[in-house]
Parts: C-alpha cells; structure tokens; sequence
C-alpha cells in the first residue's frame, strides 16, 4: 500500500508500532527466564530480517509500547472519565455503545453484536468476561454455555426456522446450533411442501432425536406431544 500511494504521488510517513509488552510476553519470559525486553528484542530482529528477505519497506517510524506507556496510560484514562472505556477485572475495555457509529466499516449493526462484553479466553483454557451491565455479562455467559455444551437427545428447544429446502427445514435452537427437521417430521399428517407448515423466520418448539454424522436430526411433530 504504501509503495502504490507513493507510486501515485502521495506523501505518506509510514509508521509501524511494535506491542513489546503484555501478558504472553511476560509469562513466555518467565518459562525461558530471561527478561521480557530480550524476548522481544530477539523476536524484533528476526522479524526485521524476515521483512528484508522480503524486500518490504522499512518504516520511517517504529514506537514501541514500552517507551511510551505514560502517554498510553493518559489515553487511557481520558477515554474511561469521558464514558468511552470501563475498567474490567484486569484490564480496561472498550465501550462500543459510547461510539455510535461502531460497527459502519464492518456494515454490522451493533444491536446484532454482543454488546457491552468481552470475553477472554487464555492459553490455559481460562475465561474471562468483563462486561458494562448484568445484561451483557449474562448474554456472555450463555453464548459461552451454548457453545460448550451439547444438545440432549429427547430434550425439547425452541428455535427459530433459518433455511426451507425441499426435503425440510433448518432450525437453529442451541445457540449457533443448527438441526434438520426432515419433512416427514414436521406433522403426524402427510406434508407435500416444507411451506405448508414452516417458514423462515418461524419460532417453534423442536425435539432432538438423533445424530448423523455430527448433524442433529430435530422434530417438531414430536416435540408437540
């Protein structure tokens, strides 16, 4: 990018920051016990000489976190006394609600996203959220929970109807989990067409009743008796 905007006559300073600091380095530090700077300092040079291998362009700036945590540090707090960031366990996050047009480079709707929570997740296989209210938190919580846990065969979900194809419906009812309810499942009656019965958008109450393959085979005949 930078070699086509000089290439069209565009004056660019080209600035490259380099994070030097943070939890992973300071734990991967500890396990090789030598100081975080060395770590990053060895990590720094192999990169630079991977860079010139491949003939990219040096920057004319490279800031290090490390020389400028006073200035990082006085952002920082601005931004939680003006609403713009919340302190969390350990940590100080982001608040996407303060900014309202988050979201409009991504062309996503900060309603449809999981607002107002961060989850963390470390190499041990913890999880962290931090959150702005009890609602976002909670919402965290059970996305976590919906991802982990499996869906019961003989347990009854509600869902919502997200796919009609000829031989049946798409149901997603276990968080981002979707099931196939064939047509023979969807009435005790004979149903010609998937439509006659469901459409998308439908909210309805599904019976899980088998796997196949890893895919969930649902019902919604059974799930009404």
């Amino acid at each position: 990018i930078v070699r086509y905007l000089r290439g069209i006559d565009y004056e660019v300073q080209y600035i490259r920051n380099i994070t030097d600091v943070d939890d992973k380095i300071i734990s991967r530090a500890e396990e090789l016990n030598i100081s975080p700077s060395e770590l990053t300092q060895d990590c720094i040079n192999s990169m630079h000489n991977d860079f010139q291998a491949l003939g990219m362009i040096s920057p004319d700036a490279e800031p290090r976190a490390t020389e400028n945590i006073d200035s990082i540090i006085s952002l920082i707090t601005k931004l939680i006394d003006k609403g713009h960031a919340y302190v969390g366990e350990s940590d100080v996050y982001f608040s996407t609600e303060s900014f309202e047009e988050y979201g409009k480079l991504s062309k996503r709707k900060l309603e449809d996203m999981l607002s107002g929570a961060r989850i963390d997740i470390s190499d041990s296989g913890n999880v962290k959220i931090a959150g702005t209210n009890n609602e976002s938190i909670q919402a965290a919580i059970e996305l976590i929970n919906s991802i982990i846990e499996e869906p019961e065969v003989g347990q009854v979900y509600e869902g919502k109807v997200v796919k009609i194809m000829e031989f049946g419906a798409f149901v997603n009812f276990f968080g981002k989990r979707d099931g196939l309810v064939h047509i023979s499942q969807l009435s005790e009656e004979r149903v010609e067409k998937v439509t006659d019965v469901v459409s998308e958008g439908d909210i309805v109450k599904v019976k899980v009743i088998g796997f196949d393959k890893g895919k969930v085979k649902l019902s919604i005949k059974d799930a009404e008796i």
